[in-house]
């Protein structure tokens, strides 16, 4: 156990730190301290030695040297149990530190500042605070550190059970935080510096050489996507985006596959700027519906295949009401419905599943932007998120027959939706709806014959939209022989002749858009 004798404190953040000294103050702990920190500790009548008495050097450089001495350092790395290291402390008549409270210069939130200058980013690179609470944190056999507020109630009771001490336990705790937060500051300093670089190109920012993740725990969950899999959920810690401002207000813990699914949902309900509604199973839609009226939209999106509906995630674009609430209710068994949020009635009305997770994502329309990870055996693959949206300027009419406008519009909004579907992808739509999707197979034609079967004889007349091109006219064959009335892929085949002139002879008006979407 190690009795808190002398303690070192200056800090950019006081939160709650009379607290935390007055408590030492009850263990007759010496306090040396500087600047800011010191006035604060003086004005409420803590008696308080000044670092550059302490030394017996004077701050300079305008305060970037204040505790970058031996003074400080000896006192914090000394082995207590190597004689040869407290002979040299008694010789150079330095003194033991058996606390650091530390925490750095708020360097994030200076270069968070509109239009901050180089200048005074470098000012807020903290130097001393770092080089303590890497000392005090190699030494945590001997020496307790601590560099976030948040700790100060675990010690101060330590410091009550223990008169006075703090536990080995606990330092090892307090020296995992340290250097975890040093690895990080460093981190961001690196990364701003980059970003100011004359050389540095806009890909190497988005693709260093070095890249360096940084998540927090938000929390465990039950399992993985499977029950002998372990879990948990993460945010990025420098962005506040996306799933992780979600707010659940109903129903039982989330589920790995639950918030994949979730993701899944949220990003294609983005797509859309009117009402719409989307239903999720296995991270694919299996309905889409865009429409004025939010009800038909969620009518439409569940009509498109009610089977696989069952059991799935539904996402709202919009708040939901009693009235809609009551389609949600009498839709069967499923799994979570997330909105921009919900009134209180039909929050009611919808806590009566016991089943449902109700979910709000006040920020489900805005952009997030960012990069895609997929883990690899042995690496990681980074690439942009796929946000590249549709000119409608640029799409190519390649055959005879040119779509009517409401063919248009239908092949468009089929377009948003393939986007989010598993290739190989086809989606059928009338109007601002689907009414068949056939997603994940391993030929075009099947994934095809897929979307038609979903379809059955809904899919006369209909449009058809496919992430990426046809090698084969086997595909346009199906096809033409369901009665499809236009279809809208990327173009680039070798075969793109032979199945524009398919396209023609079956009286189906084809556009390119010269963009691809595949999603593996």
């Amino acid at each position: 156990m190690l009795k808190i004798k002398r303690a070192l404190i200056s800090v950019s953040d006081k939160t709650g730190l009379l607290d935390l000294v007055k408590e030492l103050i009850k263990y007759n702990v010496e306090i040396l301290s500087t600047g800011g920190t010191a006035r604060l500790l003086r004005d409420n009548g803590i008696p308080v030695k000044e670092v550059s008495e302490y030394t017996g050097f004077p701050e300079m450089l305008d305060g970037r040297v204040k505790t970058l001495h031996p003074k400080i350092h000896a006192g914090l790395l000394a082995l207590r149990d190597n004689q040869e290291h407290m002979d040299t402390l008694l010789k150079h008549n330095i003194n033991l530190i058996d606390l650091v409270v530390v925490n750095l210069y708020p360097f994030e939130k200076t270069v968070q500042k509109p239009a901050v200058k180089l200048e005074e980013a470098i000012e807020n690179i903290d130097i001393g605070g770092p080089a303590m609470l890497r000392s005090a944190a190699k030494n945590y056999s001997s020496v307790a550190v601590v560099c976030n507020p948040k700790y100060y109630p675990e010690i101060i009771q330590e410091l009550r059970k223990n008169n006075g001490g703090i536990s080995e336990d606990l330092r090892f705790k307090l020296a995992l935080e340290a250097f975890r937060l040093t690895s990080y500051y460093d981190r961001m300093i690196y990364d701003y510096l980059n970003r100011q670089g004359k050389n540095t190109s806009a890909e190497s920012l988005a693709f260093p050489e070095d890249l360096v993740l940084r998540f927090k725990k938000i929390q465990n969950l039950r399992y993985g996507e499977n029950p002998h899999q372990k879990a948990a959920f993460y945010k990025e810690e420098d962005r506040e985006s996306g799933l992780v401002l979600m707010r659940q207000v109903w129903g039982k813990e989330l589920s790995f596959n639950n918030i994949l699914d979730l993701n899944a949902a949220v990003n294609i309900i983005k797509e859309f700027t009117d009402p719409a509604v989307v239903f999720i199973k296995h991270n694919n839609p299996c309905g889409v519906a865009e429409n004025k009226d939010l009800k038909k939209a969620y009518q439409q999106a569940f009509n498109c295949d009610r089977l696989s509906a069952f059991g799935g995630i539904v996402g709202i674009n919009r708040k939901v009401d009693l009235n809609l609430a009551h389609l949600i209710y009498r839709s069967g068994f499923l799994e979570c419905v997330i909105g921009l949020g919900f009134t209180k009635e039909a929050l009611d009305l919808l806590k009566k599943k016991k089943n449902l997770r109700i979910l709000e994502l006040p920020n489900l329309l805005a952009s997030s932007g960012g990069l895609d990870f997929k883990k690899i055996e042995g690496g990681l693959l980074l690439q942009d998120e796929d946000r590249l949206t549709l000119d409608e300027d640029n799409l190519k009419v390649v055959t005879k027959l040119k779509p009517t406008k409401k063919q248009l519009q239908s092949l468009i909004f089929a377009w948003k939706v393939v986007k989010h579907v598993k290739s190989n992808a086809i989606v059928l739509a009338k109007g601002t709806k689907t009414i068949g999707i056939g997603a994940g197979q391993m030929s075009r034609v099947d994934a095809v014959f897929i979307a038609l079967k979903k379809a059955g004889d809904s899919a006369k007349n209909s449009v058809l939209a496919s992430d990426a091109f046809f090698p084969k006219e086997d595909a346009i064959q199906l096809s033409a022989r369901f009665k499809i009335k236009a279809i809208i892929q990327p173009g680039g085949s070798v075969a793109d002749e032979r199945i524009i002139s398919l396209a023609d002879k079956y009286k189906i008006a084809m556009v390119f858009t010269g963009i691809r979407h595949f999603r593996h």
